[in-house]
C-alpha cells in the first residue's frame, strides 16, 4: 500500500494544529461571562463633603482637604452631590492612568 503525501499527516502537523486550536480557544475563554454563582463584592462609593474631609486628614494629615476649585459642593448636570463626587473620583483616576500611561510613553 502506497500513502499518498497529501493524505499523510505528521505528527508534528497535528500536535500544531492542537496548540493553535487550544489557545484560540483558550484565549477566547478568557472573555466569556462567568458562571459561578459566588457572591460579588461591589464597594458603592456614596461619599459626602464630611466623608472627603475625614478621608484626606485620615490620608494627610499635613495638607487636609483641599479643593481650591469649590468641585466638591458641585452638582454636575443636574445629579446629586455625591454622583457629582463620583463621577469626579472616576475622571481622577481615569486622567491619572492616562498620565502614567503617557509618562511611560
Amino acid at each position: 500500500r502506497k500513502l499518498r503525501a497529501s493524505s499523510h499527516i505528521s505528527p508534528t502537523g497535528n500536535s500544531m494544529k492542537l496548540a493553535i486550536f487550544s489557545l484560540l480557544f483558550g484565549s477566547a475563554a478568557a472573555f466569556a461571562p462567568s458562571s459561578h454563582s459566588g457572591a460579588v463584592q461591589k464597594s458603592a462609593l456614596h461619599e459626602t463633603k464630611a466623608d472627603l474631609e475625614i478621608l484626606a486628614r485620615k490620608l494627610n494629615p499635613l495638607v487636609g482637604f483641599y479643593d481650591p476649585l469649590n468641585l466638591s459642593d458641585g452638582n454636575f448636570w443636574g445629579t446629586s452631590n455625591e454622583a457629582t463626587i463620583g463621577f469626579i473620583r472616576h475622571a481622577e483616576i481615569k486622567h491619572g492612568r492616562v498620565a502614567m500611561f503617557a509618562f511611560v510613553g
